[in-house]
């Protein structure tokens, strides 16, 4: 792990503690494990799960330019815990909660915080559009975030309703970001939103550009969003 250490050093300009490593080689591990009996990712490589897993992760921190980690967090699609659990390593205090709808992942994440000892993580094994209508989750966190899990104006509606006004979303999206965010305006502005920035990111041996898209939450998202499930995906906001 000392090249990945060094690698995180360079990039992102912070240095990764021994316990950070010691957890995130265990997490490596028992990743490939799984990965063998249950393809969880399509990476399947010691490097590919260093540079586009662990390292794409923790991007994050690029973004969030707040003095102090959030208090509480939510991972749309956190799929085998990318970027939440990564993070979660980095901000102990931070409160998180996992979406994933496809049970062998959310029972992997689950895994992952016995494993690793994390206090304070929430696995829910629930699609999004639930997930934001529940009074608990509502409007309920300072940060949300997706990684490559749908396009953006499908995205916005099931991040928006998840962060309380002054929250923060954070997509992780490939080169398609820029056309993608514009394609989103309608959507940002009625469900609360208001665009804030796109983060350009760089990672080593990755051709593709990528991008964070930061949207910041300055008014209440109405009530009937998100919609009921599938209705975002199949008839996005225009």
């Amino acid at each position: 792990m000392k090249a990945f250490a060094e690698t995180v050093t360079a990039k992102l300009g912070i240095k990764l503690s021994r316990g950070h490593l010691s957890a995130l080689e265990s997490y490596q591990n028992e990743l490939l494990d799984w990965n063998q009996r249950h393809s969880l990712t399509a990476i399947r490589e010691v490097e590919g799960v260093q540079i586009k897993h662990f390292l794409d992760s923790l991007t994050v921190l690029l973004a969030w330019q707040r003095q102090l980690p959030p208090e509480s967090m939510i991972d749309v699609g956190t799929g085998a815990g990318f970027p939440g659990l990564v993070l979660k390593l980095i901000w102990p205090t931070t409160r998180l909660t996992l979406v994933e709808s496809v049970h062998k992942k959310a029972d992997f994440c689950r895994h992952m915080v016995d494993h690793l000892g994390l206090e304070g993580v929430l696995v829910l094994a629930e699609r999004a559009e639930v997930v934001g209508q529940e009074p608990t989750h509502r409007q309920a966190y300072d940060l949300a975030v997706a990684r490559a899990v749908a396009r953006m104006p499908i995205l916005m509606e099931y991040l928006l309703p998840l962060v309380h006004r002054n929250g923060i979303v954070m997509a992780m999206k490939g080169e398609t970001a820029p056309g993608e965010t514009q394609d989103a305006a309608s959507a940002i502005k009625l469900l609360g939103g208001k665009l804030h920035k796109l983060v350009h990111v760089e990672l080593p041996g990755v051709v593709e550009e990528r991008f964070i898209v930061v949207v910041n939450k300055i008014a209440q998202t109405p009530e009937e969003y998100p919609r009921r499930t599938g209705l975002p995906a199949k008839n996005p906001i225009e």
